[in-house]
């Protein structure tokens, strides 16, 4: 009788990866349990219970949280000094994202277009070395620019142009004391924080215009800015939507900067600091929190249209 041979056990490592490679639907369930876990219960369960709380109300006496479904402090919010927070947060979004796509086209066209390898690693590197440093930094650094005895008044003056910036901050709704007091100044910050954030998904999308089609424009008897208006622009406008989702949201959230920069005009961000904060009223913070989630979910299904996710 022949001596029976034992097959050598495999080592654990070895079975698993046999096994998941025989199940592929497990080891997409295993890849994407961990990230779907996490954004469902800390990121959307952050949200829901803002969605939840905005429905308790502070007591007006007492300073605690009443715990009972209430419509109260949305009848607070719908005031009018409440309405012109908002409407001050959304017209500065707006005004920035407009700004920001005409700063970043010119640029992410000459990089998508004519610059070198070379030159567009630099530029790349330009665009980026910014995000390397702390935001706070950036922004006290602007407020020391923008201030009455910055550099760029100084600049105003040395060029003999310091009339014409007196001129502008007598403007009633966009000008102040000085540049770093007004709501010019914060715009132009807002601006220079968030515009690399414009210029990538335009400059992608502008990647991916075939050069066929502008070839086949001036063969047709086109003029560069016909090619540009009818054939470029409409091509890379899905990156100019998918690039005003990061500076609408951001200028739309942020109270770093209205806190620093401008006068004391609150924003959304900053009154919900605030009233999270130094008043204590959670209900109503939360219920401020509501009012930019539905904007960007609007926002976010207009840009969904207008093809903005192709180009992220």
């Amino acid at each position: 009788m022949a001596p029976t041979t034992l097959t050598p056990r495999r080592p654990l490592g070895r079975r698993l990866s046999t096994f998941f490679y025989r199940h592929p639907k497990v080891t997409l369930v295993a890849l994407l349990s961990p990230p779907l876990v996490w954004l469902g219960v800390v990121y959307l369960g952050s949200l829901l219970a803002l969605v939840v709380q905005s429905f308790y109300r502070l007591d007006s006496f007492t300073g605690i949280v009443v715990r009972e479904f209430t419509l109260d402090t949305y009848r607070d919010l719908f005031t009018q000094a409440h309405l012109d927070i908002v409407g001050r947060t959304a017209g500065m979004a707006a005004v920035v994202t407009v700004a920001s796509a005409l700063v970043a086209l010119p640029l992410a066209y000459y990089m998508a277009r004519y610059a070198s390898p070379r030159v567009k690693t630099l530029l790349y590197l330009a665009v980026l070395l910014p995000l390397w440093s702390s935001y706070l930094v950036r922004v006290y650094a602007w407020k020391l620019i923008l201030a009455n005895q910055g550099i760029l008044t100084w600049f105003f003056e040395q060029v003999g142009l310091k009339g014409v910036l007196d001129a502008v901050l007598a403007i009633p709704g966009i000008g102040g004391r000085s540049l770093s007091v007004s709501p010019l100044g914060m715009s132009i910050v807002f601006l220079y924080v968030w515009l690399p954030y414009m210029i990538l998904p335009i400059q992608a999308a502008l990647e991916r215009v075939p050069k066929s089609l502008v070839e086949a424009s001036a063969d047709l008897g086109a003029r560069p800015g016909q090619t540009f208006r009818r054939v470029i622009l409409p091509l890379a406008f899905p990156g100019v939507a998918a690039g005003s989702i990061f500076t609408f949201s951001l200028t739309l959230g942020d109270f770093i900067i209205p806190n620093i920069i401008g006068n004391s005009s609150p924003f959304i961000g900053l009154a919900v600091y605030q009233y999270q904060g130094t008043a204590g009223n959670i209900p109503l913070a939360a219920a401020f929190t509501v009012i930019p989630m539905a904007i960007m979910a609007v926002y976010l299904i207009l840009a969904r249209r207008l093809g903005a996710f192709d180009a992220l």
